[in-house]
């Protein structure tokens, strides 16, 4: 895209648990639109996808573990006071991909969002165990356990900023796009405690999200309203919903 020549162009990648595989679908436009990204941020599994996209993994590499991807492979039960799972395994996954990489290693400079659920500030992971970071950024509060980083216990950074689009500014990114995966979700009845854990959370997100998501040059809200935050079975049709909806609007703005 010719008025992005030039650009040093930030991602920022937001959170929507399984929703997520929607990113790799966003990301699959951006490289057929010659995008080249040079910072990303992420928040919950926008973290988990921004980390593959930091060490530079393609779009067709992070679909096929995606779509490999089994919910019980990211989780575990867990007999802990501070959540009903835990989600060691999304590490272990991470490390299996990039190895046992520091978020300082990435090929491209990426940063995490979590919070701290002792104060409610935003804690933005520059430094660290990039499985580490991705598990504390995933950990939706009473679902999986806390993670420990730096004497801090931190979870879900969609609690503070869900589609995180203002670290990229101080990365000195100088064109931020935004992927909210919420901004056109319909929520259904729940049918498991996940589901109401998970829509209880992300209701919380919205309002702030909308406010947010001005500071993005371009904000790319894939309509995902007939889709299940935490059904894994639907992993490929999100990716190529995500896919259309990007390639819909990257075309209006080259318009």
């Amino acid at each position: 895209m010719k008025h992005l020549k030039n650009k040093k162009i930030g991602l920022a990648l937001g959170g929507g648990a399984v929703l997520g595989a929607a990113h790799v679908g966003v990301l699959k436009a951006l490289d057929e639109f010659d995008i080249e990204i040079s910072f990303v941020t992420g928040t919950s599994i926008g973290a988990f996808v921004g980390a593959f996209v930091a060490f530079s993994k393609k779009w067709q590499e992070i679909e096929k573990f995606a779509v490999d991807l089994k919910w019980m492979d990211i989780s575990g039960l867990s007999l802990s006071q501070y959540g009903l799972m835990s989600n060691k395994k999304m590490g272990i996954a991470i490390q299996e991909v990039i190895g046992k990489k520091n978020i300082e290693d990435s090929n491209i400079p990426l940063t995490m969002i979590t919070t701290d659920i002792t104060t409610g500030e935003k804690i933005v992971l520059s430094k660290g165990s990039v499985a580490e970071g991705v598990m504390a950024s995933t950990c939706i509060p009473g679902l999986f356990i806390p993670v420990e980083i730096n004497k801090k216990m931190l979870v879900d950074g969609g609690i503070v900023e869900n589609v995180p689009v203002t670290p990229l500014k101080e990365m000195g990114a100088d064109y931020i796009i935004g992927v909210d995966l919420n901004a056109k979700h319909a929520y259904k009845k729940p049918e498991n405690i996940i589901d109401v854990i998970v829509n209880s959370f992300h209701f919380t997100l919205q309002a702030s999200a909308k406010i947010q998501t001005k500071a993005a040059d371009l904000l790319i809200e894939p309509d995902l309203s007939t889709f299940n935050r935490a059904d894994m079975d639907q992993v490929e049709k999100l990716i190529e919903k995500g896919y259309e909806d990007a390639v819909k609007k990257l075309k209006k703005t080259q318009s």
